[in-house]
């Protein structure tokens, strides 16, 4: 295998989860010809954050080694509703909401794909062909004792949760959509990974040699712990202002920067590993942490706007900067102090005391400028000062 192949595998499979199989991939890849390169959405949530962008970015890749790239917009099984990771049969989407969903995803993800190398396209165009006869073929494909292997439907069959006939239609109509297509590569979510390989089985059945399947992982968010959800509020939207977006990426944690750096950075892996090498030899993360962070909001904003982002922050944050006029407080306190949450609750900062403890866990809490990690902490009279809670929230508390 050449270095050019071994290079382009390795930016390709960089982070991923799990490659099937990868052996495979390397020899389509030294074919030295255009591969198609698959990746379906369903239009259900059109707002995108930055976990989304992960398997987005893997596109981007490819097209960089001059493949094509199908953003394949599943207007059909929008309509059925993916059932992965669902407890309950989903409600479908109207014809009209799957268009609109899909207009609003096709904006955003050209802020990272090149609209020249990518073809949009709508698995209607095939499935409004099929009849009630080839509906029955392919449902012939599967058994229900195979459907059952998937975990979600196994977890709601033995709880006695119900079942649509029509939801295991859903991974068949997606992986003959890698028939139509003819993809050679697929990339979905580790919660794919039923339908992604029911792709290969029907290519397989149908003479086709079997796409590889490019499984990503699910991106921590904000916390360093849970998946990045705006339910969680731990996510980065990719729509946010510079200045919202510039913020987060530097309350991440060092260790967590790290990750973000292979799964959003398009920096090469011998660049990030340079970054690794100067920080062991002394450089500050957060020098390095500013990179990233102005890397990611000029790929959705703009170069100008990333440079303004950082000169803001700096500003508000390293130098201290805080607004001219806040609430003041004054408490009495014992020699053993009070605790930091009842604190914060006290001075209106935060609504509840474990409030309190999340945000500061979540390094959201600030005393003139410099966080504070101990959610246990008892404050004295020497913690006198000005506490930030989050981006906007301040109070100036005198303790005595």
């Amino acid at each position: 295998m050449t270095t050019q192949i071994n290079e382009a595998l390795a930016e390709i499979t960089r982070g991923a989860d799990e490659v099937l199989i990868e052996s495979e991939l390397a020899d389509k890849l030294a074919q030295g010809k255009p591969l198609v390169i698959k990746a379906g959405f369903d239009p259900t949530a059109p707002d995108l954050h930055l976990g989304h962008t992960v398997l987005i970015n893997k596109l981007r890749i490819f097209q960089d080694y001059g493949h094509k790239v199908v953003f394949l917009i599943g207007d059909f099984t929008g309509m059925i509703g993916d059932p992965t990771g669902k407890n309950v049969t989903r409600k479908p989407l109207t014809e009209k909401e799957v268009l609109a969903n899909a207009e609003t995803y096709k904006e955003q993800v050209f802020k990272i794909l090149d609209p020249e190398k990518t073809e949009i396209r709508f698995n209607s165009e095939w499935m409004n062909q099929f009849g009630a006869a080839d509906m029955i073929k392919l449902a012939a494909r599967q058994t229900v004792a195979r459907m059952l292997e998937r975990d979600d439907f196994k977890k709601r069959y033995k709880a006695n949760q119900s079942i649509a006939i029509h939801e295991f239609l859903y991974p068949l109509v997606q992986g003959w959509d890698s028939v139509e297509l003819k993809a050679d590569v697929e990339l979905g979510g580790t919660d794919q990974r039923f339908n992604l390989l029911m792709g290969r089985e029907l290519q397989k059945e149908e003479g086709q040699r079997p796409q590889t399947v490019i499984m990503v992982p699910l991106l921590e968010g904000l916390d360093g712990v849970q998946k990045m959800s705006k339910s969680l509020n731990n996510y980065i939207g990719i729509t946010e202002p510079a200045s919202d977006m510039f913020g987060k990426v530097m309350s991440i944690s060092d260790e967590l920067m790290w990750r973000y750096f292979e799964l959003l950075s398009f920096r090469p892996i011998a660049e990030i590993e340079q970054f690794k090498q100067q920080v062991a030899e002394g450089t500050n993360p957060r020098d390095i942490k500013v990179l990233l962070a102005k890397e990611i909001i000029t790929r959705f904003h703009n170069k100008e706007a990333a440079e303004q982002a950082e000169h803001d922050f700096v500003q508000r944050f390293q130098k201290n900067a805080m607004p001219d006029e806040m609430p003041e407080f004054e408490f009495s306190v014992d020699a053993e102090g009070i605790a930091i949450a009842n604190l914060l609750k006290q001075a209106e900062l935060v609504k509840s005391t474990s409030d309190a403890i999340r945000m500061i866990k979540q390094s959201a809490v600030k005393r003139d400028g410099d966080k504070l990690s101990d959610p246990k902490m008892m404050c004295t009279a020497e913690d006198s000062g000005v506490y930030q809670v989050g981006k906007r929230r301040f109070a100036r508390i005198t303790l005595k």
